[in-house]
């Protein structure tokens, strides 16, 4: 039973556990039921120690404090998504246990456990059990109990494992989606691989056979997330190097939080390394320079990607940025700049759709700007601001029909000085159209306000698309090609028969019990199936008017509008 362990000892372990993650990184990728936007766990996980066990290998160090150091700084900078964060988290706190150590025994191993833990549940804002965090706190727990009994390293890294072990496999009842998809949690299994391989180390035993990977550029695997579902578009990660080593992140933490989510912070003495989902990326990385000097920085537009990937064409990511700098070099991709319209009148009005036919209808409804945009593909906050500063008016309405939208519309408020922006919150775009037919051009802006706001909560929507990949949506297993009806955004049917799910969304509660049904339909409906369609819910709903009109939307067959 191995009692302490010096450096050679550490570094060896660290190199062990890369190359155990990375022959087991597709089971713990198998594992990965959540549609995060941030990769596959493994991968990441297996991405993120290989950069410590690539400074492992490059040199010798004198003590353990040194090599848990040089570990935990490679780790941060290597972090991939938030599990390769969280792992750099529970190092970092481990190397702060051992940093004046030159050998370690099973109360340090206990000791340096419990301060990665806590490193790694500060850092992450809304902890949930049933993760890599829970795991993680009963090994530590559980190691701390046998270092009381023995001391010995190698005794107490077992205990750990065993303990974590037996969490893990906890996971599934702690956690709903992990029941429903009757799997552990990817980011627990992925930690105890990584002990476990440290274990294998100490206790003599070959090294995983596969290709050890060097770090690569960060990606995201954004197969798993349909756009839809994405709040925050920018994915952004970056590395600010510290003004002093004990600046206080507590703030910026704070201000992050409250512009994005999935935030992980991860820092050493030197520097601090961020993820964050977020719709203005710009701010984070202004604020992060009250803190430091900004390093280096990624941000990839997580919609258009997923969008990208769902119609099998080339993801785009910064690794495409040597090419469009070279476009650009040559004037392909010239930016312009918007100048601000003179105001002409007290009102303007800025829509957000896709489709020619509702395009045409906003236009009629005197819609002033019309932003091509929606469901995959989202506009941003400039191009919305740009649309703003066209719109001839004192105050402009902005009609962002669409959930993902709001946010980014929300910051044109505070982002144009010269005009007053009012965002209504339209999560449709029936609901925007209704909002346009309540307009009053002479009442006061509050009650124009209201007005519009009133008469876009009156209308329910229904969506009828399709699935571009296997999937589980609130409870229901999706097969890629089944017809989807969306009800309020909520997930209402699916079926193979897109006739026969039409008849069933005519029959609903919220089709029939309203008295005009307007049906757009898009791109891919010819004018014979969509009177088809019409006819259907002229038979279901008798006492409705029914009015059919050319919508020309991409994704969606059908949108109904239900008042």
């Amino acid at each position: 039973m191995r009692q302490t362990i010096d450096a050679a000892a550490f570094q060896q372990m660290v190199i062990h556990a890369a190359a155990a993650i990375a022959a087991e990184k597709q089971q713990v990728n198998d594992l990965n039921v959540f549609p995060v936007p941030d990769g596959d766990t493994g991968t990441n996980m297996s991405l993120t120690i290989a950069a410590a066990a690539a400074e492992m290998k490059k040199k010798n160090f004198a003590t353990v404090g040194q090599a848990a150091q040089a570990t935990a700084s490679a780790l941060l900078r290597g972090a991939r998504g938030n599990s390769g964060v969280i792992l750099s988290l529970l190092f970092r706190g481990f190397a702060k246990a051992v940093k004046d150590r030159e050998t370690m025994d099973g109360r340090d191993l206990a000791i340096a456990l419990d301060f990665g833990v806590a490193a790694a549940y500060k850092a992450v804002m809304k902890p949930a059990e049933g993760t890599i965090l829970t795991v993680s706190r009963m090994a530590a727990a559980r190691a701390a109990g046998t270092a009381r009994e023995d001391a010995a390293f190698e005794g107490v890294l077992e205990a750990a494992i065993q303990e974590g072990q037996a969490a893990l496999e906890n996971t599934v009842e702690q956690n709903p989606v992990l029941k429903k998809a009757g799997v552990v949690d990817a980011g627990g299994k992925g930690f105890l691989i990584i002990l476990q391989g440290m274990l294998d180390e100490l206790q003599g035993k070959a090294l995983p056979q596969g290709d050890e990977e060097e770090p690569t550029e960060e990606k995201a695997d954004f197969g798993k997330l349909s756009p839809q579902e994405i709040t925050y578009a920018f994915d952004t990660v970056f590395i600010v190097r510290k003004s002093a080593p004990n600046v206080d992140l507590g703030p910026f933490r704070r201000y992050l939080s409250g512009i994005g989510d999935s935030l992980v912070i991860g820092e050493d003495d030197g520097a601090f390394k961020v993820h964050v989902h977020t719709n203005i990326p710009g701010a984070a990385l202004t604020e992060a320079q009250k803190y430091g000097e900004l390093e280096l920085a990624k941000i990839e537009n997580m919609r258009t990607q997923a969008q990208d990937l769902a119609a099998g064409r080339h993801v785009p990511s910064t690794d495409d940025l040597e090419a469009v700098e070279k476009e650009l070099e040559q004037g392909s991709a010239a930016p312009t700049q918007t100048e601000d319209a003179a105001p002409e009148k007290e009102y303007g009005f800025v829509a957000v759709c896709a489709g020619a036919g509702l395009e045409s209808v906003f236009r009629d409804l005197g819609v002033d700007g019309v932003i091509s945009g929606g469901q995959t593909m989202n506009p941003s906050t400039e191009d919305i601001l740009n649309e703003i500063h066209r719109t001839p008016a004192h105050t402009v309405y902005v009609l962002p029909n669409n959930k993902n939208i709001i946010l980014a519309a929300q910051q044109c408020v505070g982002l144009c000085k010269d005009k007053t922006v009012v965002v209504l919150p339209t999560k449709t775009v029936p609901q925007g159209i209704s909002a346009m037919l309540a307009v009053d051009p002479e009442a006061q802006q509050e009650e124009l306000t209201q007005l519009m706001t009133e008469a876009a909560g009156k209308v329910r929507t229904a969506e009828v698309t399709y699935a571009a990949r296997d999937s589980e949506f609130d409870g229901a297993a999706i097969q890629e090609g089944d017809y989807l009806a969306l009800l309020e955004n909520q997930l209402f049917g699916t079926d193979r028969d897109l006739d026969a799910l039409l008849e069933r969304l005519a029959q609903s509660e919220a089709i029939q019990s309203a008295e005009f049904l307007s049906i757009f339909y898009g791109e891919d409906v010819t004018e014979e199936e969509a009177q088809k369609a019409a006819d259907t819910f002229t038979a279901a709903c008798p006492n409705a008017e029914v009015n059919l009109l050319p919508g020309g939307q991409p994704v969606y067959y059908y949108m109904i509008s239900a008042e």
